[in-house]
């Protein structure tokens, strides 16, 4: 159900919470904030600024000296500079390539040590220096190691780990939902490690099978929680790097129906902070221990009606005495400064407009910048406000740019880069003086760039449609090439529809469709895609959360009035729309399809949730509320319980080897729909994952099932 696949990357915004967004994919800054790091033709270089000054850190030579000739993944740089933290060999888990090999670089004595020497090949999983760089902790085969770089030697500092008993990383779901990877957190001083401990012992695996590799066929075992299954207890200890000892913090709550998905150091103390969530996630408790004595107490509690979002983290002010909080209590997301021991909240940002990302706290001009587009949810621009609260929403950005806008911001605010890009722009990159928001030069401002590209001949229009609901939604439309507005042509609708992906963004590429072999506009199709309410687009609380307990219907039936709107435009051919979408998309093509057979005549529903039962705890009771009081909703909102309906064509796509919606969900569909003597195609891919990307010529293979299924059943071209 989650739009975590290779396509929906290309397409769509990833959020965490509501809109958290990794930043602008990787500046490396150094901590005075006036250069960054980079791997360039195999090296380390810093680059710094204004002036693109460039200064090998760790060079080619130093690598070849300890056979070390790889590519490098990433990498770290110790607190003090004279040692860098190697990260290569990498290799998946589940989504990322989270383990590997590590080696570290002595910039002063010019040496290169293996960490983990005598650990498998790239088995070790997020290594980092202890703070004073003397040290590197990491996760090997479920249990936390710690090399001591002075004199070479290593310690296990839990030694129970096994296949379901986990420390300092996590299970298949924490990872899936709550992005949990790296599960462990160095103290301030060195002297101990935080980390979680996940006991997945009771959860069941789900068995999928590999009928191609072998002439027996096996099973692979995924050990996965489905709906209604209880998650894994989780706890947080604390462990002396000493004594290897841990102690465990006494956090109130059963172990099992309650969720830790943040946790981290208070910086400069002895203190933890963590997030608890309750089972059905609508109860957040942010819990401050001393990692010393055992004390815990809950600071900050918050309800909703519907969900909480995983905090992305603490961002501590005025010498430690506050930390900055997001939360969409007052109906829109919104920025607190609140009080370390939770007794003073003070209202930062304010109004009829949601915080889209926070990027940077200056606390010596007392301005906190960070993204957020009150008229148009479509786009993003930078906005500042005071940090006391109370005052004026600046708008940053110029609006003689519009569309979206990241900025990757240094740590001290003198410089940023900005990305700008729309529909009709591609991202242009150029750097600033970000206290000025000047370019650094003329020659690379995205003014002087954006004079050198050509104006397109059919560009995307953006439009709203009010359905008879009265439900305003976002769209963009591409038209055919050599559009005539006299004829009728038929229209693909792409959609995803769930709480987990915005289509409508005024983004490059965005009405690319990397499955068509060939030009959906030059063929002759209208192309549009629209946001429904649950999705998350900066229109506040009530739009993004009005889908609690109504997936696969509130958003399937706003996107059905929204097409009953569009058929009655004069170039719209009513006899010839079709839907198409991928994973949740598959799961909303499915719906609209069969739930209403007489707008859509064609649908590709790709790697889709047939039956909302069979997904994941976190993931579906989060949305769908608690199946063990009800499954209602989930009944309500599965494509299965309608296939009946089924009047159009139908072309269902599934990877056999998909661990997230296991293809199970295909053949419960595919048993509906022979019962009910429904027609349709089908295609199986063997062991593919949900990306359906794996192994030579799926990737094509399945651009052209797409196509030539498409133009059969629903032919391009104005009539």
């Amino acid at each position: 159900m989650n739009i975590k696949t290779l396509f929906v990357k290309l397409s769509l915004i990833l959020i965490i919470g509501i809109y958290s967004q990794a930043r602008a994919q990787g500046v490396k800054w150094t901590k005075d904030g006036t250069s960054y790091y980079q791997v360039s033709n195999g090296e380390i270089v810093s680059i710094t600024l204004p002036k693109n000054e460039r200064k090998v850190i760790l060079s080619r030579s130093l690598l070849a000296s300890a056979n070390l000739n790889t590519n490098i993944k990433s990498f770290e740089i110790s607190e003090d500079g004279a040692k860098v933290l190697i990260y290569t060999n990498s290799k998946k888990v589940w989504r990322e390539e989270t383990r590997g090999d590590y080696y570290v670089a002595d910039l002063k004595s010019n040496q290169v040590i293996k960490i983990g020497a005598g650990k498998p090949a790239s088995s070790l999983m997020f290594a980092k220096f202890s703070p004073d760089g003397n040290k590197v902790a990491y996760v090997s085969k479920n249990n936390i190691y710690v090399d001591d770089l002075n004199d070479k030697s290593s310690k296990a500092l839990t030694k129970d780990g096994t296949d379901r008993l986990i420390n300092g990383t996590f299970d298949w779901v924490y990872e899936e939902e709550f992005f949990c990877r790296d599960g462990f957190r160095w103290s301030p001083d060195g002297q101990s490690i935080a980390y979680w401990q996940l006991d997945a012992a009771k959860t069941k695996n789900f068995l999928m099978i590999n009928n191609t590799d072998s002439i027996y066929p096996f099973t692979i075992p995924v050990e996965y929680p489905k709906v209604g299954e209880n998650p894994s207890s989780c706890k947080v200890g604390i462990v002396n790097i000493a004594t290897a000892a841990t102690s465990w913090l006494k956090i109130p709550g059963d172990l099992i129906q309650n969720y830790i998905p943040r946790m981290e150091w208070i910086p400069n103390t002895n203190e933890v902070i963590l997030q608890q969530l309750n089972r059905e996630q609508n109860q957040s408790k942010i819990y401050v221990a001393n990692a010393l004595s055992g004390a815990i107490s809950n600071i900050l509690t918050e309800t909703d009606k519907a969900w909480i979002d995983p905090t992305k983290g603490w961002d501590w002010i005025n010498e430690g005495k506050e930390f900055i909080w997001t939360s969409d209590k007052d109906g829109w997301n919104h920025v607190y400064r609140i009080s370390k021991d939770g007794k003073k909240q003070t209202l930062i940002t304010k109004g009829d407009y949601d915080v889209i990302q926070q990027l940077l706290i200056d606390e010596k001009t007392g301005y906190l910048y960070f993204t957020a587009s009150p008229s148009n949810a479509t786009q993003k621009y930078l906005y500042k406000t005071k940090l006391g609260g109370g005052a004026k929403l600046e708008m940053v950005t110029s609006s003689i740019f519009p569309g979206s806008h990241d900025y990757d911001i240094s740590p001290n605010g003198l410089f940023a880069r900005h990305t700008y890009q729309s529909s009709t722009i591609p991202p242009l990159t150029e750097w600033m003086r970000f206290t000025t928001l000047t370019p650094l030069t003329m020659e690379g401002s995205v003014t002087n760039q954006l004079g050198r590209i050509k104006p397109q001949k059919n560009k995307v229009e953006f439009f709203k449609v009010t359905t008879e609901d009265g439900v305003e939604m976002d769209g963009w439309m591409k038209k055919p090439d050599n559009f005539d507005q006299t004829k009728k042509y038929p229209v693909v609708f792409y959609v995803y529809g769930e709480p987990w992906g915005q289509t409508a963004a005024d983004t490059w590429g965005v009405e690319q469709n990397r499955l068509y072999t060939g030009d959906m506009a030059k063929d002759g199709y209208i192309y549009i895609s629209l946001d429904n309410r649950g999705t998350p687009t900066p229109k506040g609380r009530e739009w993004r959360k009005s889908i609690f307990q109504k997936i696969g219907t509130l958003n399937i039936r706003d996107q059905a009035m929204a097409a009953k709107k569009i058929i009655t435009w004069p170039f719209v051919d009513k006899n010839r729309i079709a839907v198409w979408g991928w994973s949740g998309g598959g799961s909303s093509t499915l719906n609209l399809l069969f739930q209403y057979p007489d707008i859509y005549q064609t649908g590709i529903a790709i790697a889709a949730v047939a039956n909302q039962l069979t997904y994941d705890n976190i993931y579906q009771e989060r949305y769908m509320g608690s199946p063990l009081k009800t499954t209602e909703a989930y009944t309500k909102g599965s494509p299965i319980n309608y296939a009946k309906f089924l009047k159009g064509n139908l072309l269902y796509i599934h990877g056999t080897g998909d661990d997230n919606v296991h293809y199970q969900n295909a053949e419960m569909l595919i048993n509906e729909l022979i019962k009910n003597r429904k027609v349709f195609q089908l295609m199986s891919y063997p062991n593919r994952t949900h990306s359906i990307n794996e192994g030579t010529g799926t990737s094509e293979h399945l651009a052209l099932t797409f196509t030539q299924f498409l133009q059969k059943n629903c032919p391009p071209g104005g009539k």
